[in-house]
């Protein structure tokens, strides 16, 4: 749209007044003549031959079977402009418009940022997804809404960039690969050494890696490929050793031995986020990787220490075979049952070893249980703490397969922890100090990736001193002076400060082989006592390479012979993707795109991650970066199946999107339930599930439709109940976009040029009304975009397209085509370039949301006169408002003009069905002159949209008329529809009397609030207009249903007498 300004002229207010007057009676005469012409055109239709019929339709079929070619999109060359058919295919097809055009779009650079462009930055990275991963649904979501930003604020003139990259995932990734080996060459990972591991690691990732990527075309994803970088690549590997040597030696990382989630199958620490909690309520047989039989949870365990000098103390546990690593009894200072006992020892059943008996008000409970706790320091969090405030001895029982080492004793050492627990209470019991169990609630924690309990183990490891960088991190979203982020929505902001406040240390090193390689090297000693590794804690040291080791060792051992030998351990996958918007964009390199895009705009991700990555973006950008590494972070929320369910295998009700956009048969879901690992009992429920759930498979809804819908439930805060049935809603509304530009090309014909600008004042009410609610739609977009409602957003584009100008404004225009009387020239031409100009803004306010469709239809708009088209709608410019399109007068009378229409056509939905298509005779009862005067000046708009075949207006003094239905609009209208037989009396008196009732109940509620006590004082001014307002209209509505009423029972009376 191109615009001059213009100073405007002051006109005479009376001359204007009267000039419009003459426009507006002109414009009356013009469409009235146009009403009888078409009602003359009707008639003709109506009385036109069958056979008429038939051989227009049989001329009709053969043209296109003739040229059936016309309607085929001819093939694209890979990257090239899409070649379009020559004529519109009658219905939308997504496979069909989807195709070429990404392609084409990459092809062409659209996607590519320029760091020395002098438009305002707008920066996301993508959410690295892990490099096994296939796309999900919740990556379908991040996806949808990033690029609906980022093709947004491209449009809106931001140097837009949009960074992929992938992470390396190491644990998942490990095991993916270690399952491979297995399965096709029957070994582990330890037959063939950490070397070569890690090459078939790398292998495997070169050839099967990255398929998520390539899947973000398809969803229309419009990254900046040329930034595409991967979490291990050269850049980001040198990047993670950089800033591991940089906080070490700003003592932010440190060396520890304390308690970890420990992995007996993995053999390595997990993070929290990679533990899955199962509540189990009473006694529970599970199953546990490696071992054949199911384990028991659920129990707590009574078991007796005898006590040096002849006593016993009875402590409880769900945990028995943790005994063998106690060290300690714990009593509450207070509980006098025990005061006798302070300062002594129990003695261990099986290795006689002493334990002190000692007081702790900390984590006793005197109330629970016996009131005494066993205190194993090396296995469980809590007692880890106890151990250390009071100095107790810490002693590891597991090995790190999970199996009992010598410090359990020679009676269990070798035995798995699990077989362990039942030789343990057997042996208690053998020795008369077992007490009994009983069901016992508990959360049990199992590893998300192997199903494996989690074991507390205590570790040596490297960790992340988090305090001081955790309160910038918390300052950053909560000091009010200085805000540096913005949490949408708000409410998460509460989880950020309860996280950051009580914060732990962070682990940072894993036992894993794939990762990077934690950058420090253990000196040993040629002098050392002892050899092995981690031995003393003050010979480790931190360098960016061995030389660089070798260097530093040399100078903190100056004259000593010794050796170094790198840690085996890896880094957490959270830390290198903690670095991430930092390292996407260069660092620790200067580079340009650092300068240019640092720090990011927003972090769009699920809330599920908001401490585990967000948090730690956040320490680490600020720390190495100077800044916070984004100003708004955006949380979606997480998808559920249509009945609220988290999405399983299990359940079989995991959506696929790909299966979504290309459709799939029922079958075709079972198929893929059946290639993957679920057991038989798992694989009948899940195909039950998909059957109820998807009976008929998934029709293909493309990717323009999976889109919207996601966008459009993002209103639901914490969750989306994700129903396909609305995707497939989306898919339909597509062709009915796809329907309007094919009447709009039928309208505008091969030779029609688009102005450069239109004037609303001169055009027809019709074509100003949809230019100013067409701005109203610009402003609301544009705003909802602003403050991230996205949601509100979509639903303001989906309105004006399907209400509004689909609706209304193309049924409303029709009658201008329908005749080629050179009196409605004017008005036909203003028609077409109103059509033109909605139809243009329309596809370019869409387009964020539904790329492909919008690029394919405005492609085949004509373009504007003498003026230069963008080559793509995604590099066009997004529509903003139109200070003169905007009429409130105009819209005012067409909510008037649409509530008759409503209302007739409610009328009409109630008459039997063979009926309710023909047009009939109508009558407006207005009871206002001013009402009158905005019904009879568009009564072209009411009968063309209502389907009637005459409409009078009836004022105040006119009689109500016979034989009709009757339906009040508000205080000031009626409506009556012309009735072909009978009225149905008792019909019509129940919707009157429904509709007074309902009526009187607002009235008799807003009456009794306007009457209590108060209320003058309490409630605003404002308020209380308003109510007064609505009280009076209320009361006219009444009035008017009354009246109503009162015709009804003349009616019914007059037929009466008639018989």
């Amino acid at each position: 749209m191109v615009e001059t300004e213009t100073k405007p002229e002051i006109e005479d207010p009376e001359k204007k007044k009267k000039k419009e007057e003459k426009a507006k009676a002109k414009e009356l005469k013009k469409l009235k003549a146009l009403q009888k012409a078409e009602a003359a055109k009707l008639q003709a239709q109506q009385t036109s031959s069958n056979a008429s019929k038939k051989s227009e339709r049989k001329v009709k079929r053969d043209a296109e079977e003739e040229n059936s070619e016309d309607f085929i999109d001819p093939e694209t060359p890979f990257g090239e402009k899409k070649c379009l058919s020559r004529k519109m295919a009658k219905q939308y097809s997504p496979s069909a418009v989807e195709s070429s055009w990404y392609a084409w779009w990459e092809n062409s650079g659209f996607f590519v940022a320029d760091s020395s462009s002098s438009k305002p930055p707008f920066v996301i990275v993508l959410p690295p997804p892990n490099v096994t991963g296939a796309l999900h649904i919740g990556h379908a979501l991040t996806s949808a809404l990033q690029d609906t930003m980022i093709r947004w604020r491209r449009m809106s003139g931001f140097n837009a960039l949009w960074v992929p990259g992938m992470d390396h995932a190491g644990i998942a990734t490990q095991v993916v690969v270690e399952k491979k080996l297995m399965r096709e060459r029957k070994i582990t990972r330890h037959d063939i050494g950490r070397e070569n591991f890690v090459s078939e690691v790398w292998n495997w990732k070169n050839e099967y890696g990255g398929t998520i990527l390539k899947q973000q075309r398809r969803m229309g994803a419009s990254l900046d490929w040329s930034r595409e970088c991967f979490t291990m690549d050269e850049k980001r590997s040198r990047a993670v050793t950089e800033a591991f040597v940089r906080l070490h030696k700003e003592g932010l990382i440190y060396r520890d031995l304390r308690l970890v989630n420990w992995d007996c199958v993995l053999r390595t620490a997990i993070s929290d986020i990679e533990v899955d909690y199962e509540d189990i309520k009473v006694r529970t047989l599970l199953k546990v990787p490696g071992y054949e039989k199911p384990v028991e949870f659920g129990v707590l365990t009574s078991f007796a220490y005898p006590i040096e000098g002849g006593e016993e103390i009875v402590v409880a546990t769900t945990r028995v075979e943790t005994m063998l690593g106690d060290t300690a009894i714990a009593v509450h200072p207070d509980d006098e049952r025990y005061t006798q006992l302070h300062g002594k020892f129990a003695i261990h059943p099986f290795n006689g070893r002493r334990i002190p008996i000692i007081c702790d008000a900390i984590l006793v409970d005197k109330n629970f249980g016996t009131g005494a706790v066993k205190i194993t320091p090396a296995h469980d969090p809590n007692d880890f703490e106890v151990g250390k405030r009071h100095n107790l001895e810490f002693i590891n029982i597991f090995t790190d397969d999970g199996k009992i080492n010598s410090n359990g004793g020679p009676e269990f050492a070798g035995m798995p922890r699990f077989k362990a627990r039942e030789a343990v209470l057997a042996a208690l019991k053998e020795k008369g100090l077992y007490k009994g169990a009983k069901d016992n609630e508990m959360r049990l924690g199992l590893c998300s990736r192997t199903n494996d309990v989690v074991e507390p183990l205590i570790k040596p490891q490297w960790y992340v001193s988090c305090s001081g960088i955790a309160k910038e991190a918390l300052d950053a979203v909560m000091d009010d002076e200085n805000r540096k982020i913005e949490i949408i929505p708000r409410q998460y902001t509460a989880d950020w400060k309860r996280w950051l406040e009580n914060i732990r240390d962070w682990c940072i090193s894993r036992q894993l082989w794939w990762g990077h390689r934690v950058p420090a090297w253990y000196v040993t000693l040629e002098d050392d006592q002892m050899k092995e590794l981690g031995a003393y804690n003050d010979h480790w040291v931190v360098a960016r390479n061995e030389e660089e080791a070798q260097m530093e060792a040399s100078r903190m051992f100056h004259g000593k012979n010794f050796q170094i030998t790198q840690d085996p351990d890896v880094l957490d996958t959270w830390f290198s993707s903690g670095l991430f918007p930092l390292t996407a964009l260069g660092w620790p390199d200067d580079t340009q795109d650092l300068k240019v895009f640092y720090p990011t705009s927003v972090l769009e991700t699920g809330h599920d991650i908001l401490f585990f990555w967000v948090a730690r973006m956040v320490m680490l950008g600020t720390k190495l970066g100077g800044d916070v590494p984004f100003r708004k972070v955006f949380l979606h929320p997480m998808i559920r199946d249509a009945h609220g369910r988290k999405m399983s295998k299990s359940l079989g009700n995991v959506i696929d999107p790909l299966e979504v956009i290309n459709g799939i048969s029922l079958e075709g879901l079972h198929k893929r339930l059946e290639e993957g690992n679920l057991d038989l009992s798992e694989l009948v429920i899940a195909k039950e599930g998909q059957k109820k759930d998807f009976p008929n498979g998934i029709a293909e809804c493309g990717a323009d439709a999976l889109r919207f819908a996601l966008v459009t439930y993002t209103a639901q805060s914490d969750r989306i109940n994700l129903d396909i049935q609305r995707v497939v809603g989306y898919r339909q509304w597509c062709n009915k976009l796809w329907n309007a530009i094919r009447f709009a090309m039928s309208k505008l014909g091969d030779d029609y040029t688009a102005p450069m600008n239109v004037v609303p004042d001169v055009m027809p009410f019709t074509c100003q009304w949809i230019l100013s609610v067409l701005n109203k739609a610009i402003s609301k977009t544009v705003s909802s975009m602003d403050s991230y409602e996205f949601s509100d957003a979509a639903s303001t584009v989906y309105s004006w397209w399907q209400f509004q100008l689909c609706d209304v404004f193309i049924e409303a225009v029709k009658p201008y085509f329908s005749t080629n009387d050179p009196e409605f020239a004017s008005a036909r031409k203003f028609a077409q370039d109103t059509l033109w100009v909605c139809l243009d803004n329309g596809l370019r306010l869409l387009h964020p949301f539904m790329p492909f469709v919008t690029e394919e239809l405005w492609q085949r708009l004509p373009p504007a006169r003498d003026c230069a088209r963008k080559e793509s709608i995604m590099i066009s410019v997004y529509p903003s408002v139109v200070q003169c399109w905007t009429n409130e007068r105009v819209e005012y009378e067409m909510d008037l003009v649409e509530s008759t229409v409503k209302s007739l056509r409610s009328l009409r939905s109630l008459m039997p069905a063979k009926e309710r298509h023909e047009r009939r005779p109508a009558f407006v009862l207005c009871r206002t002159d001013a009402v009158a005067e905005i019904v009879s000046s568009h009564e072209l708009e009411i009968l063309t949209l209502a389907t009637l075949s005459s409409l009078k207006v009836l004022t105040k003094g006119d009689d109500a008329p016979t034989g009709c239905s009757v339906s009040v609009v508000n205080e000031s209208l009626s409506v009556y529809l012309k009735l072909q037989g009978a009225l149905n009396v008792e019909a019509e008196r129940e919707k009157l009397r429904k509709r007074m009732e309902e009526i009187r109940k607002q009235k008799e509620h807003l009456t009794q609030i306007i009457s209590a006590s108060g209320y003058q004082d309490k409630v605003p001014l404002r308020i209380r207009e308003e109510n007064v307002a609505k009280l009076s209209s209320l009361m006219q509505e009444l009035l008017s249903f009354e009246q109503a009423s009162q015709h009804l029972e003349r009616d019914i009376a007059a037929e009466q007498e008639h018989h």
